[in-house]
């Protein structure tokens, strides 16, 4: 279904985005949020896309799966929940920890050989109780820790340096670098330092969208394969308890789906439709509808998506609006699916 060639790296330039949600109270447009979506058909066609999808961008923790896909193509020997903790940006609940630990001793290595920021756990509820009981940030808490640990497994088994494997130019990230640009389809635009410490390589949203494509339509047994089951089966190990992508995973059968920070989201269904959103000013209150609504667009029953639909905004405490993906994003009937294109049409509110 897709080809193996790699094209030109995706210009940095600033991405033309363009409206893909609308803040609504009491039926006026209080506020716009922009951003890029595009919607890829099961054949890798383009069948919807807003904004700008070929400008570079970082894809954040949405390239997890990738990165997990690359370490598994290097002999890291990990399966199920443990490898979905690789390519999780987890919530830090004692699942995760206990988790991480685990793939720290299958390595051989401790805590300290971990080169991630120390932090805090990422679920509110649980950084709060954490928080009263005294706990500084640690480096297992910080919710990369688990990729950090399978990094250092995967250079503990190819006999590669550990002190340096956040290194660009250290044989774990350039192997790294090699089915980025495998799977995404094209070369690494710029490469920065994510978050965690870890390299952050620069594609397109449409790459990114072929990434994930490829993951989940990949033979079984495969690395690809593997990561996508593994995350699928796991989905709280991947993210958290109450977090929405594994809501969205368990809503949608076969669907793989991982969040990025800065309002990136990327979901992929077994036949490769797939949906990769980028919200610009990072917002999360309008990532999980638009890349429901985006869903929706490439098939999925709107029914099974009607809990995304994101949180009422409020008014003296009772709902008086909502965040509403743009009218471009609406399932179209049957008979159209798989076209391509969207409305433009003016949209009102009631």
């Amino acid at each position: 279904m897709y080809g193996s060639s790699v094209a030109e790296a995706p210009v940095i330039r600033e991405p033309l985005h363009a409206p893909v949600a609308h803040l609504i109270r009491g039926g006026v447009v209080e506020g716009i949020h922009y951003g890029s979506v595009v919607v890829l058909g099961a054949d890798g066609a383009v069948q919807l896309q807003l904004g700008d999808i070929e400008a570079a961008f970082y894809p954040r923790s949405a390239l997890k799966p990738v990165q997990a896909v690359a370490m598994l193509r290097a002999g890291l020997t990990l399966d199920g929940e443990l490898l979905s903790l690789a390519a999780a940006s987890h919530s830090g609940e004692e699942r995760h920890l206990a988790g991480t630990r685990r793939i720290l001793e299958l390595a051989q290595v401790t805590e300290e050989d971990l080169r991630n920021v120390p932090d805090l756990p990422y679920d509110p509820v649980v950084r709060d109780t954490w928080v009263r009981e005294g706990r500084p940030p640690s480096r297992l808490a910080q919710n990369c820790s688990g990729k950090h640990a399978a990094m250092l497994y995967t250079c503990k088994l190819n006999g590669w340096p550990l002190e340096d494997y956040l290194d660009p130019a250290h044989p774990l990230q350039q192997a790294i670098a090699e089915i980025v640009e495998d799977l995404t389809g094209q070369r690494v635009a710029r490469v920065t330092v994510d978050g965690c410490g870890a390299p952050l390589f620069s594609v397109s949203l449409h790459g990114l969208a072929r990434a994930a494509a490829r993951i989940v339509t990949a033979p079984a047994g495969t690395p690809e394969a593997r990561v996508a089951d593994a995350m699928r089966e796991h989905a709280e190990m991947a993210s958290g308890s109450g977090r929405d992508v594994a809501a969205l995973m368990r809503a949608v059968p076969g669907l793989l789906a991982k969040d990025g920070f800065e309002g990136v989201q990327v979901a992929a269904l077994p036949d490769g439709r797939t949906v990769a959103v980028k919200i610009s000013d990072g917002a999360n209150r309008a990532r999980v509808p638009v890349a429901a609504a985006a869903l929706a667009r490439a098939g999925v029953d709107p029914a099974a998506l009607a809990e995304f639909d994101g949180e009422p905004l409020l008014g003296g405490g009772k709902p008086v609006g909502s965040v509403r993906p743009v009218r471009a994003l609406d399932p179209l009937p049957s008979s159209r699916l798989g076209s391509t294109g969207g409305d433009s049409h003016t949209q009102t509110y009631a």
